[in-house]
């Protein structure tokens, strides 16, 4: 007994006395054998176990029971106290009869300490868990099973413990995930590897859905047996959200950055094109004229004449795109502009294609120019037969619309009109309708198109103040809208301003031509000297100035917009400090002019016709009647 030192034995005589002490009990409890021996057992209890008689308890039952065993406090010599296990076995004398206890106490505070020490983890942790709100974080079974529920779970999901503790997990899955296998196959992979992690939509108790990243871990037990699976739940809804708005915002920006540099492009060529058809149709009309008396040369001259004229079109519905076109907005009734179109729209659709108007009994008047937004429902509604080609209607139709801060259709807030054009045709997938404005690009086949229809919608509806918005689906038709901003109040009742009468045609006159371009300078001055005027060309807005500064008399000045070293409305602006009252037309295939001319500067749109510089120098003379340098 006394080599055992990590008990402590002793034992106790029939009235519970210490009869005999081992060197274990003697390390355990603190006593050395001579001061212990004769006291009482109730000496190593603790004072609240002592005043519920738990002393006396034990050995009554131990005599009782023949054993007695239990855990409780013992108290040592110094006053420290200790957990225990305590077992009691009645000891019998040599005639048979109760003699006394065998007594044997063992420390387990390490034990006792080590337990309640995890207890209390495991408290923690459930408290941990349960506190989470962002996370679902519970457990399944091995057959994926729920097992545990927090209040994550509960906030996410909409369960309570009790409506979804044993149910399976493949609960929360939409129902073609689970009809495809995903939960089985997201539990065969963390069985096999440990662990599955993925992204996908899952089912709230309300039937509602959201984006959830999911992880499930597999727990093993302490023998490395498959016991079941961890798993986490987390909301990013609003993340993907936040993701795929940025996403859309870059795309938009690509998009924007995009059209922009295709429309500087577009709108450079456009400018040299320009020139060029300056040139040929400027020479076919002088052709023309000089040679009245040969009917076969001037038909062919007519058709170079018409080519060019179809190309000047095209070089103005490419700077439309560019937003680089000359336009008189003024203000505009859709109705009878509709109305007069549609005799037009309809011998031209054809007898398969019909044409209805959806406009209201009252409708605001719009700030546009008239002739550009002719071309542009024509082109519409061409389209429209175009995507057509077993027949159907087209709706013409308009409405007056408030937009306010944040509306769909991206425009500053105000008052506009969206003017629609609605088919029955065969639409387009969500590829062709992102290019769709793009300059050039068509569907039709080859010569069928010159791919500037939309493009050149597009540039009219952003040049106006307003936006293009095409909206369609495969094999749903089409609707293409074209918002458009209110005139203001004030110019509600205006007219469009009526044609010039034929420009009257005054004498000779001494003009100062001013133009880069030696084969635009050699062009104009020769129908302007077919005309009758004489002409002074100058290569340079620099040189036009040395040459009035010098003393050249000129009755009318003709400069180009864009030149090197000094543009045209530079070349104005000197020119007004010298000679405030001397005619001038500025002549541009761009818009990117000044808005501040002085009133007598006429602005002609290239390329022009001889009646169009014909007008404008009637109109530039007009300006300052009686006018001579000098």
């Amino acid at each position: 007994m006394n080599s055992v030192n990590d008990y402590a034995i002793y034992m106790l005589d029939a009235a519970g006395a210490v009869r005999s002490w081992s060197k274990g009990a003697e390390r355990c409890e603190g006593y050395g054998a001579q001061e212990i021996l004769d006291a009482p057992f109730e000496t190593f209890f603790v004072p609240e176990d002592r005043a519920l008689g738990l002393p006396a308890e034990i050995l009554a039952k131990a005599r009782e029971q023949g054993r007695h065993d239990l855990e409780c406090w013992q108290l040592r010599k110094d006053g420290s106290r200790f957990w225990a296990q305590v077992t009691v076995d009645p000891a019998c004398g040599d005639d048979g009869e109760h003699a006394g206890y065998a007594t044997l106490a063992r420390d387990l505070t390490v034990t006792r300490q080590a337990a309640e020490d995890l207890r209390r983890s495991e408290e923690q942790f459930r408290t941990l868990v349960q506190g989470v709100t962002d996370y679902a974080i519970y457990l399944l079974d091995p057959e994926g099973k729920v097992s545990s529920w927090n209040a994550g779970a509960q906030r996410i999901k909409g369960y309570a413990p009790r409506e979804i503790i044993g149910k399976h997990f493949s609960t929360f899955y939409t129902d073609e995930d689970r009809e495809s296998g995903l939960p089985a196959k997201g539990l065969a992979t963390a069985a096999r590897l440990g662990r599955f992690e993925n992204e996908g939509w899952r089912v709230r108790k309300d039937g509602s859905r959201f984006w959830a990243h999911i992880v499930i871990d597999r727990i093993l037990d302490d023998h490395g047996r498959h016991v079941g699976y961890a798993k986490i739940t987390r909301d990013i809804t609003a993340r993907r959200e936040a993701e795929q708005e940025l996403a859309n915002t870059r795309e938009a920006l690509f998009h924007a950055q995009k059209m922009e540099a295709v429309g500087q492009l577009t709108g450079g060529i456009a400018h040299d094109f320009n020139n060029l058809l300056m040139a040929i149709i400027g020479n076919l009309e002088l052709l023309i004229r000089r040679l009245q008396h040969d009917p076969s040369s001037v038909a062919l001259l007519n058709n170079a004449l018409s080519g060019a004229e179809r190309g000047a079109t095209l070089t103005k519905r490419m700077l439309a795109f560019a937003r680089r076109q000359e336009l008189k907005p003024a203000a505009l009734d859709l109705r009878p502009l509709a109305r007069n179109l549609v005799g037009l729209m309809e011998r031209s659709l054809g007898p398969h294609i019909g044409v209805d108007l959806a406009f209201p009994i009252s409708l605001d008047r719009v700030l546009v120019d008239a002739n550009q937004l002719e071309l542009a429902i024509l082109n519409l509604v061409m389209n429209a037969r175009d995507a057509m080609p077993e027949g159907g209607r087209v709706t013409l139709g308009a409405q007056s619309v408030q937009v306010d801060e944040g509306h769909a259709v991206g425009l500053a807030p105000g008052r506009y009109v969206c003017l629609s054009v609605t088919d029955e045709g065969q639409g387009m997938d969500a590829a062709t309708l992102e290019r769709a404005t793009e300059p050039f690009f068509t569907t039709k086949g080859v010569g069928k198109g010159t791919g500037l229809g939309l493009s050149m919608v597009h540039g009219l509806a952003e040049q106006s103040g307003g936006r293009l918005v095409l909206r369609s689906e495969a094999g749903k038709g089409a609707r293409v809208e074209v918002w458009l901003p209110v005139a203001p109040s004030a110019a509600q009742g205006d007219t469009a301003p009526s044609p010039m009468d034929e420009p009257s045609r005054n004498g000779q006159l001494r003009v100062m031509l001013v133009d880069d371009d030696p084969l635009i300078l050699a062009t104009t001055a020769a129908v302007l000297e077919d005309m009758g005027h004489l002409i002074y060309e100058k290569s340079s807005a620099n040189e036009a100035l040395q040459a009035l500064f010098d003393g050249v008399e000129a009755d009318l000045l003709i400069t180009d917009q864009v030149m090197p070293s000094m543009q045209g409305h530079e070349l104005l602006a000197e020119l007004r400090t010298q000679w405030p009252q001397l005619p001038a037309i500025l002549a541009s295939g761009y818009t990117e002019t000044p808005l501040g001319l002085p009133g007598n500067v006429v602005r002609l749109v290239k390329p022009y016709s001889r009646a169009e510089l014909l007008q404008a120098i009637d109109k530039a003379i007009l300006s300052i009647a009686g006018y001579r340098h000098g």
